[in-house]
């Protein structure tokens, strides 16, 4: 496999920020403000999802397939965890509460600022159907000569939602303390 180092490169960067998340859980003394456990919750879910999906086919590369069987089966594995991911990150209270949460805060806020927030939403949706779309893709066979650099180019876009949520993360702004 060409891109070996590289894969392990950017598992690397996703276990940072699987590191940062855990460390601003930790520091943050049990937060239970859905508004940053969820993001936070988010951030190592995509920094492992980044790390797993990144290791998949550098270790499947170890076994005799094809190139289309590692890059179909790193695909598979990979929609797998994200869906597993997907399903139990919905399930918590936290991320139902910040939900609604956001989608009350929206009606009274500023029209310029219900603009950015929906731009937003329109992002995350794009950015969750092409994560979606590219290993199902790829399992499919239907772009073989592209399928190792679609399979790279997920992994990347997955890490920079993790990046970005990162950023959310540290830039929310906090809600008063209650007692």
């Amino acid at each position: 496999m060409q891109d070996a180092d590289l894969f392990l490169e950017l598992a690397g960067i996703a276990g940072v920020f699987v590191g940062f998340g855990a460390l601003i859980a930790v520091r943050s003394d049990r937060p239970t403000d859905p508004i940053v456990v969820s993001p936070m919750r988010a951030v190592v879910s995509m920094g492992m999802m980044t790390v797993m999906a990144a290791i998949a086919p550098v270790a499947l590369a170890r076994y005799d397939l094809s190139e289309h069987q590692v890059w179909a089966l790193s695909s598979a594995l990979f929609l797998v965890g994200w869906l597993v991911t997907v399903v139990s990150l919905a399930g918590t209270r936290e991320y139902r509460a910040a939900w609604a949460s956001e989608l009350g805060d929206i009606r009274a806020e500023p029209r310029a600022l219900r603009w950015w927030r929906a731009g937003q939403g329109v992002f995350w949706a794009v950015w969750q159907i092409a994560v979606f779309l590219v290993p199902i893709v790829i399992v499919l066979g239907l772009a073989p000569e592209r399928e190792a650099a679609l399979y790279f180019t997920d992994v990347v876009v997955i890490l920079l939602g993790a990046g970005l949520t990162l950023i959310q993360l540290v830039f929310a702004p906090r809600r008063p303390a209650t007692a």
